[in-house]
């Protein structure tokens, strides 16, 4: 059986808690990362970054993809050739638009609590 693909939205799941993020994008998406390596057990993790995160190396655990355009389009992709495969595919973000793109191949979602440190 595949292994569960979680594709994480870097700048959704970053921006959905007000904590300064924005004075260190690439800071704040190497921190969510470190967290998502805590949990990597029985899925793939990727984690999808975009303009000022971009720079942030992969982790045992957690792939970092820098899109090299929209993350939004990156992760459709990502869903999709999940779907051909035959893979799970579960992504994480807030947004809608986002969510129904990636349903239409076959990808459930989560909210960014989900993945994100708390606190």
């Amino acid at each position: 059986m595949a292994v569960t693909l979680l594709v994480v939205d870097g700048a959704n799941v970053v921006g959905s808690v007000p904590d300064g993020w924005w004075r260190d994008r690439r800071g704040a998406a190497e921190r969510l990362r470190d967290h998502l390596a805590t949990r990597a057990e029985g899925e793939e993790i990727v984690l999808v970054v975009e303009g000022a995160a971009r720079g942030v190396a992969s982790v045992p655990g957690v792939r970092v993809d820098e899109a090299p355009g929209s993350g939004d389009d990156r992760i459709v992709e990502l869903a999709a050739a999940a779907a051909e495969q035959g893979r799970t595919c579960v992504v994480a973000t807030a947004d809608r638009e986002l969510r129904e793109r990636v349903r239409r191949h076959g990808a459930s979602c989560v909210g960014p609590r989900t993945v994100r440190p708390h606190g």
